[in-house]
């Protein structure tokens, strides 16, 4: 894709990679509109990047998507870039009484949304580039976060799917796949002592000006490129028996 002059919604743009994707596209020359649930968050964004177009939506709820998509259309037509970023982590245990609905809510925003985005921004005849964020979770699974990494993994093999069925289309579809860094996914403080975002989006950009459609950094450029012995030692290594 070309790095300047698009004009691009990130989902989930308020804080995490979304921010950092937000706030550096913004010094490349791009109009960025950013989502999130959170309308404190999104003008707190704003606040920082004064450039930034703000829209409260909640991912979760199939309607609010649509609703975006219809604002998009009317007020945005022009739009030519969707980043499917927003995601939700859950730490819990299948013993957990809540599990199946922690479960769903991951589903709906981690798998669900992004799926019916892509749909709903087909329509967009400007559209040419999806950016798909996943994780280098979805090759060998954190099993404190169970769901979240079964969803990165489903939306790790969508994207290829989709990259295939879209070949023959301008639209052009890159996968992301971050590895643990210095974010409040999964709640505060879980991943203080992980990699600054900022590292990671220099890392993201330089391989995007390369033209790389599957975009890794650190630990999960070993994860993507592993065959099936070393993602086993890697399972054992990060799911310890007790």
């Amino acid at each position: 894709m070309q790095i300047s002059n698009n004009k691009i919604l990130i989902t989930g743009g308020a804080s995490g990679i979304g921010f950092g994707l937000a706030e550096r596209f913004i010094a490349e020359g791009n109009q960025v509109i950013i989502c999130g649930r959170r309308q404190d968050a999104l003008e707190e964004a704003a606040k920082k990047l004064p450039s930034v177009i703000i829209k409260q939506c909640d991912l979760e709820d199939e309607n609010q998507r649509i609703a975006l998509y219809d604002w998009v259309a009317k007020e945005h037509g022009d739009l030519n870039v969707l980043v499917n970023n927003a995601g939700i982590q859950n730490w819990m245990n299948i013993e957990d009484s809540d599990f199946f609905s922690k479960a769903k809510k991951e589903i709906k925003i981690n798998v669900e949304a992004p799926i019916q985005l892509i749909t709903l921004f087909q329509g967009l005849n400007s559209l040419n580039t999806v950016i798909n964020v996943t994780s280098g979770l979805a090759f060998s699974p954190l099993t404190t976060v169970p769901v979240y990494c079964a969803t990165k993994a489903f939306f790790h093999s969508f994207t290829l799917s989709l990259r295939y069925l879209l070949s023959n289309t301008p639209i052009e579809v890159i996968e992301i796949i971050p590895p643990a860094l210095n974010t409040d996914l999964g709640g505060k403080g879980l991943h203080d002592m992980w990699e600054p975002v900022s590292a990671f989006i220099e890392s993201v950009f330089k391989q995007l000006e390369e033209g790389k459609q599957s975009i890794s950094h650190g630990f999960s450029v070993k994860m993507s490129e592993a065959g099936q012995e070393t993602l086993q030692g890697i399972f054992n290594q990060m799911n310890p028996k007790s």
